[in-house]
């Protein structure tokens, strides 16, 4: 099954008119950082399609609307709705700044570095950590910087990203007061 969207501006427009259900699959922490008011936070990792529309209570039949910074997550979580027999889920174009820009209310928290620049950091160090090592050790230590480079392309290419999902579990990328994690 397709992924059904909508665009950021639309669901600005809806919001305005009635209350909707939305959910956010970002970590925690991007979530605390910025969301859209009243999104709930359901990490893409933690997601379970089947528990989410049980604990709907009645409303499981009425639309679904998941968001994510840019709309990657989203798709991804809409498919493991649909894999779950749920096919009233929509992914938000753009993602959470779309929606922003779009004029529709957002909650601002504390400001973390986003993991695609964490992921971009982290690349950045080992590869030049390796490449140092190469020269000054043996050359075989070029070959991290090989696997680094193999690993990015990979991840473009699938939209999949390990380092990313590693990375999204650190400390620093944890909430501990989960209150920021529901609707607001």
């Amino acid at each position: 099954m397709t992924t059904t969207t909508i665009s950021a501006s639309e669901l600005a427009k809806l919001c305005a008119q009635r209350e909707i259900d939305l959910i956010d699959v970002r970590s925690p922490a991007e979530f605390r950082s910025m969301h859209a008011k009243g999104a709930r936070n359901i990490p893409l990792d933690v997601l379970d399609p089947q528990q989410l529309m049980q604990a709907r209570n009645g409303t499981a039949n009425e639309t679904l609307y998941v968001i994510c910074k840019s709309g990657s997550r989203g798709a991804k979580a809409c498919e493991k709705f649909f894999a779950a027999g749920f096919d009233n889920v929509v992914n938000v174009e753009g993602g959470t700044e779309a929606l922003r820009d779009a004029g529709c209310a957002v909650v601002r928290g504390k400001a973390m570095i986003s993991l695609e620049r964490q992921v971009r950091i982290v690349a950045w160090l080992i590869v030049l950590v390796a490449s140092l090592l190469a020269m000054l050790v043996h050359p075989y230590f070029a070959g991290i910087s090989a696997l680094v480079g193999a690993g990015l392309a990979f991840a473009a290419i699938t939209d999949s990203c390990a380092m990313g999902m590693m990375l999204a579990k650190m400390p620093w990328n944890q909430v501990k007061d989960e209150s920021c994690c529901s609707a607001s």
